[in-house]
């Protein structure tokens, strides 16, 4: 695959496309949840945005946002169904790719947040791809009503009906909250270190009563359980059944951020084995939700 080419060119068009990179890379992680993909989209996109300024006789782009984010839209549709063609043979359960942020990438950090959280993620996967596409251009990056129509071909009537099936579809399954970020940062270490260190007491302390753990292995990472398992107690019983099995040299855990949540990181000297999120109970302090991901096809821009 051709790479997109350097910002230092200084050609107008590649100065144009990237100065919404990030806007377009988050629109499309967001309605994919793949990071391989979206990079795969956004090649597509420079491709058809470079092709279009080779012609000699193509006009002005007058509003090129809109123009980047339509061809970016539409290339996330595209794949859409061949992303839930792999998810149908996918062995075991599919959670989203982390989109893993390093700690020194502040730039990164800001403009990346618009990305969502892993909870939100999941739930997006159970909406039609046109209401996903509606959800997250206007609920996340604030497009109105009119230009999503513009960017979708559907007219404002259109877009007004999926924005709200897929917003009482979000709400329903993920009320409306937002854990305090020190908080979920601080749950998020507690966990990782209660867990892989075979505390149960402290384990079962900051898991809530009815926690449900997720785990996407795919068949070739270390996972716990092909199927979500549910309750404290079999939550907590299945970690420690895990740490026992723990080398006793090599293992580190490194804290991040992935898209919108805290993260812990496992690693096995340089190697990264798992990343692990935390969802917590409406405004509290207790898990609701565990995020496993040990698929080393999603863990390759880990460091």
């Amino acid at each position: 695959m051709t790479s997109t080419p350097p910002h230092a060119t200084g050609d107008a068009a590649t100065e144009q496309f990237f100065g919404y990179r990030e806007l377009l890379f988050s629109v499309v992680y967001n309605m994919l949840g793949s990071v391989a993909d979206t990079e795969d989209a956004l090649q597509e996109v420079w491709l058809a945005w470079s092709a279009r300024h080779r012609k000699q006789d193509a006009g002005p782009v007058e509003n090129a946002r809109a123009y980047l984010v339509r061809i970016a839209v539409n290339q996330a549709l595209a794949r859409r169904a061949d992303l839930s063609r792999r998810q149908e043979t996918y062995v075991g359960s599919w959670l989203p790719e982390p989109l893993v942020v390093a700690e020194d990438n502040v730039t990164g950090t800001v403009e990346r947040a618009e990305s969502l959280s892993m909870a939100v993620l999941v739930v997006l996967e159970s909406l039609s791809p046109l209401e996903r596409a509606v959800f997250v251009l206007h609920e996340v990056f604030g497009f109105g009503h009119p230009e999503v129509a513009g960017i979708l071909d559907r007219t404002p009537a259109a877009v007004r009906q999926l924005a709200a099936r897929a917003r009482r579809h979000v709400h329903a399954r993920r009320p409306r909250h937002r854990a305090e970020p020190d908080i979920h940062a601080q749950v998020t270490e507690r966990f990782a270190a209660a867990a892989l260190g075979g505390d149960l007491r402290a384990l079962l302390e900051v898991l809530a009563p009815d926690v449900t753990l997720w785990t996407d292995g795919g068949g070739k990472g270390p996972a716990t359980s092909r199927r979500p398992v549910h309750g404290r107690d079999q939550v907590a019983a299945l970690f420690m059944s895990v740490a026992a099995t723990l080398p006793a040299d090599g293992l580190e855990i490194r804290y991040r951020r992935a898209g919108g949540d805290p993260c812990a990181l496992i690693f096995f000297g340089d190697s990264p084995r798992g990343v692990v999120i935390v969802d917590l109970t409406p405004g509290g302090d207790r898990i609701a939700g565990i995020y496993s991901v040990t698929n080393p096809d999603k863990l390759t821009g880990i460091s």
